[in-house]
């Protein structure tokens, strides 16, 4: 357990951006596997998600949440899916 004033603040922070992490990760790949589904599925609107996925994809990479390159690289994916499909 940390005795100074600023560890202390520190163990606090990484807490909260931990979670803060967490839930956005969590949402992404929720986010991420019905993307995948409605593109799989052919269902109309396929489209719709593929935006949406993007913009979450976008905001993880912004935040740092995740790597920008890895964000792109699933971007990339998911556009070849959706390319297969339709």
């Amino acid at each position: 357990m940390p005795n100074i004033a600023s560890a202390k603040k520190r163990v606090r922070v990484t807490k909260r951006k931990t979670l803060r992490n967490k839930i956005i990760k969590s949402n992404l790949k929720t986010v991420l596997k019905s993307t995948i589904s409605s593109l799989t599925n052919k269902s109309d609107d396929a489209r719709q998600a593929l935006s949406f996925a993007f913009k979450r994809l976008d905001k993880a990479a912004a935040k740092g949440v995740i790597h920008k390159n890895k964000a792109a690289n699933k971007k990339s994916q998911l556009q070849l899916l959706y390319n297969k499909s339709f």
